[in-house]
């Protein structure tokens, strides 16, 4: 969405959850929709559903706020971002799609998705349109085989975005940079030792963009990265003490997190504040953070799914690590703050 922007294309971005306004789900050239726009638009859909007998649910109106915002404010093209899954999301509703992008495979969702890589590819893949191109960004054999299989059978292109080539030259507190491609000593603002393979991801996107026909420089591509912002990914939030905020709450984005830790701090050892839900997998989480954790801050995250901290921290504590148990976010973050 920033490339595109930076390209001169008025465009529109569908992400969720958010994390600081609900607002920030619905952006237009980086701009959150406003207050006086989101209601005005709520309050239409809201007359469309209220007719409904087989009633909304809360994402599906979420989307449709979305879909004529974007609509009104006549967008050129529009970035949208699966809410789960994607076969029977309610952002799949589009007939068509420039390109439909699989970042990759993670066991998550299963109640809904599917309880193996190959279930949950399947889902995913449902996103693939009939005579349309697939960019597929991962190297699972198990996932690639049913998505490619779902690309043929709906005659649609597929690329697998190769990454043999992407050259990461700095990792740095402040910034990351790398060469791919035809780019060389491309910057993003972004930290985390997953973020180069993610703007490799993005290129090949602007890379099949160009092919039709959408006018975007490698000038506008290195821009737009390094205008790139992106919240609660291993985003700094304090340098006196650092403190660094990342929100994986899965397999992939735990392993992502703390391969991130070893890769900034190497051998040692950070203080964490850490909650988590009780339907994740969270003896898995706890494994991982212990290999980093110096001391571990649990909280009770304010969620009727929540895991109890106490029963958390327990976790920590039979792991050889210090853990301490708290009723709220704030208690906790300042706790960890005075022991750092």
């Amino acid at each position: 969405a920033s490339i595109l922007k930076e390209a001169g294309y008025k465009t529109g971005l569908y992400t969720s959850p958010y994390i600081l306004e609900f607002n920030e789900r619905i952006a237009v050239n980086g701009e959150s929709i406003s207050n006086e726009e989101l209601c005005e638009i709520t309050a239409i859909v809201k007359t469309a559903a209220d007719t409904m007998v087989d009633k909304p649910t809360e994402f599906e109106l979420i989307t449709a706020v979305a879909f004529l915002y974007f609509y009104s404010v006549k967008c050129d093209v529009v970035v949208l971002e699966c809410g789960l899954g994607g076969r029977y999301d309610a952002t799949n509703i589009i007939e068509q799609a420039l390109v439909s992008v699989i970042t990759g495979i993670s066991i998550d969702h299963t109640s809904f998705l599917g309880n193996s890589v190959e279930e949950i590819a399947g889902e995913k893949a449902g996103i693939i349109k009939n005579n349309g191109i697939c960019l597929w960004c991962s190297n699972d054999e198990k996932a690639e085989k049913v998505i490619v299989k779902e690309a043929e059978r709906k005659n649609a292109r597929i690329i697998k975005v190769d990454k043999s080539d992407l050259k990461v030259k700095t990792f740095s507190l402040s910034h990351t940079t790398f060469d791919y491609h035809c780019l060389t000593d491309v910057q993003i603002p972004l930290l985390g030792s997953f973020q180069p393979s993610n703007a490799a991801n993005v290129i090949s996107v602007v890379l099949v963009l160009r092919e039709l026909g959408f006018e975007i420089s490698d000038v506008d591509i290195k821009s737009g990265l390094l205008k790139t912002k992106w919240k609660a990914r291993f985003e700094i939030i304090s340098r006196k003490p650092l403190i660094i905020a990342d929100g994986g709450h899965n397999p992939e984005g735990i392993c992502a997190a703390v391969d991130s830790i070893k890769l900034y701090f190497g051998d040692k050892r950070v203080d964490v504040v850490t909650g988590v839900m009780k339907d994740k997998d969270y003896n898995m989480i706890a494994d991982k953070i212990s290999t980093v954790a110096e001391n571990v801050f649990c909280i009770t995250p304010d969620n009727p799914r929540a895991l109890n901290a106490t029963e958390y921290a327990a976790l920590f504590a039979n792991k050889g690590i210090n853990a301490f148990s708290f009723d709220d976010i704030d208690s906790a973050v300042k706790s960890a703050v005075k022991h750092s």
